[in-house]
């Protein structure tokens, strides 16, 4: 049975992920500007639409990989890709939540 996306459909999602991260700043920064441009509180509400994308991306994979390993049916090959989509997005949470630590760290410095 062949994988459920081919490497020409996965190429297509990545890129059209990878597209919307960098749309999300345009349409925030598109709404009517203020009198007064608060740059940090901008940068904050960006870092904070990115890090909801990527928890809820990697939470829609840890749901994939879930579905991957009960469908697996003992198949070596599907449980290992299963465990490695799980670690891959335990450590894209990892990422996310120590990017916003990082953000919040360097605005603590700066101020």
């Amino acid at each position: 049975m062949e994988h459920f996306l081919d490497k020409t459909m996965k190429k297509n999602i990545l890129s059209l992920a990878l597209l919307s991260l960098l749309i999300v700043p345009v349409l925030v920064l598109a709404q009517e500007p203020p009198e007064t441009v608060d740059l940090p509180g901008t940068l904050d509400n960006i870092v904070n639409w990115v890090f909801g994308i990527l928890v809820i991306f990697a939470a829609l994979m840890l749901v994939w990989a879930g579905f991957i390993f009960v469908t697996a049916g003992g198949d070596a090959t599907k449980v290992s890709g299963a465990r490695e989509k799980v670690l891959y997005a335990l450590i894209g949470i990892i990422v996310a939540f120590a990017s916003r630590g990082l953000v919040a760290l360097v605005q603590t410095l700066v101020q």
